[in-house]
């Protein structure tokens, strides 16, 4: 399971360093613009231009399952175990990623399925005296949790280099606690995208919004076409975090952005209201998601994806909401990205549109020359270069070419997250203790599922989003 991927506006260090190159408002909107211009001229055209044209640049890295760009060491009879909470067609082209590593060293992979919260997972298996080698981790509060605890350990010499040479510094610095990097972001996500049937909104006529006054005059129209506009993932918590960001990051801007996320600003803010009370424009309206609340509460995020690209064109609903992964559960419909799956960016609430970034990145739990070597690989473009060609993937890895992802849709996303450099923003949850904005049916996630059942709650959702945030911040 992927989740969620920001970007936009100022340089967001991770949460323990602090923040020490500011850009100008109109510098940021201007990056903005850019990303969300680049999605919104190509997205609409999907086609089978693989030499990738004049976006190939990707730094003269070969990438692929044949690229050679590192050297690996000879690890005959060595094992390894790599933790991660992904699953699916996810956890599958990993794993051709992590049969590359074992063609090339003669180590023995195995992956270990995890589950959310992974630091609760990995804290059972290390009290258990199992712990794997290394784990993909989510969130950047996650890996300051595994410093912390003892339990990761830093990254060697050959693994820094690597990163240093393909990596902004931004992507650096969020797998960095106390000075010392730990963290390699293997994977990106841009979180700021709707996926639309095709053919629903051809047949209502209806067109793709760039405001969210907009939006809810497309929903009404795809409504209108007899159609349920919006398929909601609730039974996954993390959805709903993802479009409360969007919408926060969009209507406060992002200095308040990044005061909630460090909670330097109580989630009884006036700013909080304002942003439930905008999605409550949705989600308050039951005809406008599918199943309902109770429905969409009962939807894990997979479904939500396919249930909006079955059916004809009469599916469950025309628009579901989440990033770029969700062309994996795509591809297990009929549905073509690019012809019968399209997306624009997601509308701006406020004066720019959100651009919101996530993603996992591998860290060392147990030492040893074969993790290292498993790290300074998951940091080059080789194994970055096999899993893009496989689709439903990005990388932050600025040395993989353009011409490695499979679509011109996956080309133009990759592109435009490359080009932000360093003005992103990572989610917001996942910059949060576990227990705030990781953990299922807990913090964050469990308050805004009681949201979804009761958007008309706004007061008490936001008491109850401060008192779990007051606790897990310890402030």
């Amino acid at each position: 399971m992927m989740r969620r991927t920001s970007r936009t506006i100022r340089i967001r260090r991770s949460p323990e360093t602090p923040m020490t190159t500011r850009r100008s408002r109109g510098a940021a909107r201007a990056a903005a613009a850019l990303a969300a211009g680049v999605l919104a001229v190509s997205l609409t055209a999907c086609g089978g231009d693989d030499d990738g044209g004049d976006d190939d640049k990707g730094g003269g890295a070969a990438g692929g399952d044949t690229g050679t760009t590192v050297t690996l060491p000879k690890l005959d009879g060595e094992t390894l175990e790599v933790a991660a909470v992904w699953t699916g067609a996810e956890q599958e082209n990993f794993k051709k990623v992590l049969a590359e590593f074992e063609k090339r060293t003669g180590a023995k992979v195995t992956f270990v399925p995890a589950q959310d919260p992974i630091i609760n997972f990995l804290g059972s298996k290390i009290a258990g005296g199992a712990p794997p080698d290394v784990a993909m981790l989510p969130q950047p509060g996650a890996i300051k949790q595994a410093v912390e605890k003892g339990w990761a350990k830093p990254l060697g010499a050959e693994a820094a280099k690597e990163l240093a040479e393909n990596y902004s510094q931004g992507w650096q610095d969020i797998g960095t606690v106390d000075g010392r990097q730990y963290g390699v972001y293997y994977k990106a996500a841009n979180k700021s995208l709707i996926w639309y049937n095709a053919q629903v909104f051809e047949n209502a006529g209806a067109a793709e919004p760039k405001t969210w006054e907009e939006l809810l005059t497309t929903a009404q129209t795809v409504y209108d076409s007899g159609v349920t506009p919006f398929s909601v993932g609730g039974a996954d918590g993390w959805t709903l975090t993802d479009w409360f960001e969007n919408v926060y990051l969009s209507q406060a801007g992002p200095e308040k952005y990044d005061q909630l996320a460090r909670h330097e600003i109580k989630w009884t803010d006036p700013s909080v209201k304002e942003a439930l009370t905008t999605l409550a424009g949705i989600w308050g309206k039951q005809d406008y998601v599918a199943g309902g609340a109770s429905g969409a509460l009962q939807t894990e995020f997979p479904a939500s994806v396919t249930q909006t690209f079955t059916g004809g064109d009469q599916p469950k609903a025309g628009m579901v909401y989440e990033g770029d992964f969700v062309q994996v559960n795509i591809a297990e419909t009929e549905a073509e990205v690019g012809k019968d799956a399209k997306v624009f960016p997601f509308p701006a609430v406020g004066d720019d549109p959100p651009v919101v970034s996530g993603g996992d990145a591998a860290v060392i739990l147990k030492d040893s020359p074969a993790a290292q070597a498993l790290a300074t690989f998951l940091a080059s473009p080789d194994a970055a270069g096999i899993q893009a060609k496989l689709g439903g993937y990005l990388s932050p890895n600025k040395n993989v070419p353009n011409s490695a992802y499979p679509n011109e849709v996956q080309r133009k996303m990759a592109k435009a997250l490359l080009d932000a450099g360093d003005d992103f923003r990572f989610d917001m949850s996942d910059q949060a203790p576990q227990a705030f904005g990781g953990t299922p049916g807990k913090g964050e996630w469990k308050a805004l599922q009681d949201f979804l059942k009761n958007p008309k709650d706004i007061a008490g959702t936001q008491a109850k989003l401060e008192a779990d945030a007051a606790a897990a911040y310890g402030n």
